[in-house]
């Protein structure tokens, strides 16, 4: 197997009152060896603005940016097409999300889908929590498909005064699920052919976890979900008819004495499926878990320093031998070895220094 890979890395570089400066330079890409630990950068596409979330295509030749800009009452998402070549970046278009502070987005299985989850805050504009677009044959966005919006409260006062879909991931049989945090919902809808989204299921987790992101076992059987405000991991059996989701277990991400200073961000399933990786912001920490393939149920491997502070997004590569975490508030994402075995991380002290890194991507 190749040892070839390419990161894109989106960065901060618009100011934000919740975000702690904005040093970056829009979206980046980087080649780098996973036998001989070499990183290079390739190229930079400054013109995006906070490119806080990306995905890339099957093929590693698109990628597919956020634009989460506060005080907007729409975010836009914008599609690059990478020259793997020449190791260039293109801008082809944009479009708008339909919803403020949009914060996540995924390339459907097929390659001809992008999905993205709208945050939301205040009111106004056309707060839409989760918008369908199509990709076209020269790898652009076409205008939304179709949208749906969320309602709803969490006992969390500050953090759950209203929606806020922070994530969605796609599992077998054309079932995407949406992590609200707002709501405290895991809400699975039905996606058509033509992009229509079919409610089917609504399942509720414990009150004030607020659900961030989502990732799915290998296996198709079960989901895990990073907690953002209990700092909790939690597991769900999926019935892939339905779309209904069932608790198996959940566990805390951090220490006791570590919860009231911890926001949970990220969460990552290595490629075998036995491992969960979790970015802790405040512990400045990755937690990982051993997963029961028979059971869903999670047992702690134990904490690892971050490499940096405000540890927000991970990255494995595809091999599973490497784990990038993107430091948002030290400006460098850390590179870690990774032990099939036991799971266990080691920084290799190699890092990439890149200002206010948001998240990372990484492809063959």
């Amino acid at each position: 197997m190749g040892s070839q890979y390419i990161a894109f890395v989106g960065t901060l570089n618009r100011e934000a009152p919740y975000f702690q400066g904005a040093r970056g330079n829009g979206l980046a890409a980087y080649s780098f060896d996973e036998e001989t630990l070499e990183v290079q950068k390739l190229d930079v596409a400054p013109e995006i603005e906070n490119p806080t979330f990306l995905s890339v295509d099957a093929g590693g030749t698109h990628i597919y940016a956020n634009s989460e800009i506060y005080g907007w009452k729409e975010g836009l998402v914008s599609a690059f097409r990478f020259d793997r070549e020449a190791g260039t970046l293109t801008y082809l278009n944009m479009q708008p999300t339909l919803g403020s502070i949009t914060a996540h987005n995924a390339v459907t299985r097929d390659n001809r889908k992008l999905i993205v989850a709208n945050y939301g805050m205040g009111s106004g504009g056309p707060d839409q929590a989760v918008v369908v677009y199509s990709i076209r044959d020269d790898g652009g966005l076409a205008p939304p498909i179709t949208s749906v919006a969320h309602e709803g409260t969490g006992p969390n006062e500050s953090r759950q005064e209203r929606s806020h879909a922070h994530s969605v991931a796609e599992l077998a049989g054309g079932i995407v699920v949406v992590a609200d945090l707002g709501t405290d919902s895991l809400v699975s809808y039905r996606l058509s052919e033509g992009g229509a989204l079919q409610a089917l299921a609504l399942t509720k987790t414990a009150p004030g976890a607020g659900p961030r992101h989502i990732a799915v076992h290998p296996n198709g059987e079960f989901l895990f979900v990073m907690n953002e405000l209990n700092s909790t991991i939690s597991s769900f059996a999926i019935d892939s008819h339905t779309g209904k989701l069932t608790a198996i277990d959940a566990q805390p991400a951090v220490p006791e004495e570590n919860l009231e200073e911890n926001h949970c961000a990220d969460i990552q399933i290595s490629p075998d499926g036995r491992f969960l990786y979790g970015s802790n912001r405040g512990h400045d920490s990755i937690v990982v878990f051993e997963t029961d393939p028979a059971s869903g149920k999670l047992s702690q491997v134990g904490f690892f320093p971050c490499g940096g502070a405000t540890p927000r997004n991970l990255a494995l590569t595809p091999s599973g031998r490497h784990l990038f975490c993107a430091n948002q508030n030290s400006d460098r994402i850390s590179i870690f070895e990774r032990d099939a075995q036991t799971g266990a991380l080691m920084d290799t002290e190699v890092t990439i220094e890149i200002g206010t890194p948001m998240c990372v991507r990484i492809v063959r």
